[in-house]
């Protein structure tokens, strides 16, 4: 019988479509919302206790950061138990290793800037390659001194903490990662820190930053957000980690693009400004159902449907986490689908809008690059194989492994080269979906 499943060991998958995929299944721990759990348990004074931390590369890269600043870090394989506080933080004596993980770096530069001394921050090759101005700009502003190579700031960063001042910024590009660097100084910072925001982008920091007891305030301001924060101490709690619905995004077009599939993801985090891909898909015809579950959670259900092209802003997905997938449905879509404005996808952890074009193009859909848009015609019929390289980047991968699900059997096989990237963020993606195929297959 044939399987969609990935086979193979190392750094290359094989992936053979034909097969539905239905199901429930979870994903991995919400990773935004891991990295903000483990900084806020470091500043907080006392024990905080994190459940269904995300089990990714990344995030285990923020968690031995933060134990290497001078937080006591322990964990039962269940939940990791964080005790920090300012007086236990301290610059530490080797640079902290982020490996691919753009959001550590990022938010991790924001705490440092508040330790007194000097702390290096660096990071695999892909991470050396992304710019870090975006922050070290704003973060010098308040007093710290932020060093990086070049006119972009790229890593490693040597970040010099110390007495930090408020400012009122506005982030030239949408970033929460920005957003949340200058956040986390500003509940050091003498005086009011202000961050206006043109595009709202995901509000975790400023939810759990007020749910630790910081002195602060945010209000939507038309398609925005304005946020203001005030020295604060953080007081410890208990994190519950949502399902991380990037990562649900991958089951969601699955479902929608294999052939015969219904697929449930459980458990995931419904915040606004994480859900845009839904409202793409629906546009373009596909059929998905939301059950809310409380608390900012539920499930996604997917089903197999005729898609057409939609245009697709960039505000409406504005961490842009999503595209790589989202293309594979517009690829198998009738039409033509247009990405606007997505020339942040160039410094992610690959040139993700070069690379989704080209693979798009390999799975037999038409993708061109004009400016900062992508444009891609879809086959309105069946995807074929194709060998891909991952390119360092999981979402890459991932989305890879969707479209070649999509494929038909008697087409052959889809090869992905560079599987390994996926542990950063999704160590049991392909085990999922196994899972996912097995049930559909049944019992044998």
């Amino acid at each position: 019988m044939t399987s969609s499943a990935p086979t193979g060991a190392g750094d290359v998958q094989v992936v053979r479509g034909g097969s539905p995929l239905t199901g429930t299944v979870t994903v991995p721990g919400d990773k935004s919302i891991s990295h903000r759990a483990l900084l806020m348990a470091a500043l907080a004074e006392g024990t905080s206790t994190i459940h269904g931390l995300s089990h990714g590369d990344d995030v285990a890269r923020t968690q031995a950061a933060v134990a290497a600043l001078g937080a006591v870090v322990g964990t039962d394989g269940r939940s990791v138990t964080v005790t920090g506080g300012r007086s236990r933080l301290h610059a530490p004596a080797d640079p902290l290793d982020l490996g691919n993980s753009g959001t550590g770096m990022r938010l991790l530069a924001g705490v440092v800037a508040t330790v007194p001394g000097t702390t290096h921050l660096t990071g695999d090759d892909s991470l050396r390659s992304r710019p870090m101005d975006r922050v070290a700009e704003p973060l010098a502003r308040m007093g710290a001194s932020v060093a990086g190579a070049g006119d972009r700031c790229l890593p490693p960063l040597v970040v010099t903490g110390g007495s930090l001042t408020g400012i009122t910024y506005e982030p030239p590009v949408a970033s929460a990662q920005v957003k949340s660097a200058i956040l986390l100084a500003g509940i050091a910072a003498d005086g009011e820190t202000v961050v206006h925001e043109p595009v709202a982008t995901r509000a975790h920091t400023e939810e759990m930053l007020a749910a630790a007891g910081a002195d602060i305030a945010f209000e939507r301001v038309g398609g925005g957000r304005t946020v203001r924060v005030r020295r604060s101490t953080l007081a410890p709690g208990t994190f519950w980690i949502p399902g991380d619905p990037s990562q649900a995004a991958f089951w969601v077009v699955a479902g929608v693009v294999v052939p015969g599939s219904l697929v449930t993801v459980a458990g995931i985090q419904l915040g606004i400004e994480r859900l845009g891909f839904l409202g793409v898909l629906r546009r373009m015809g596909a059929t998905i159902e939301l059950e809310e579950a409380g608390n900012l959670t539920g499930s996604v259900t997917s089903y197999t449907c005729a898609l057409h092209g939609t245009v697709v802003e960039a505000a409406e997905i504005p961490s842009l986490d999503e595209v790589p997938v989202l293309a594979v449905a517009a690829a198998a879509a009738h039409g033509a689908t247009r990405f606007r404005d997505v020339g942040e996808l160039r410094v992610k952890e690959s040139d993700r809008l070069v690379g989704t074009a080209d693979l798009v193009r390999a799975f037999g859909a038409a993708a061109t690059v004009e400016g900062d848009d992508l444009v891609i015609e879809g086959t309105g019929g069946p995807l074929h194989p194709a060998a891909v390289d991952a390119r360092g980047d999981h979402r890459m991968a991932m989305a890879a492994a969707v479209a070649g699900s999509a494929c038909p059997a008697t087409a052959g096989e889809t090869t992905i080269t560079g599987w390994e990237t996926v542990a950063t963020s999704y160590p049991g993606f392909a085990r999922t979906l196994t899972q996912l195929t097995a049930s559909a297959s049944g019992p044998r």
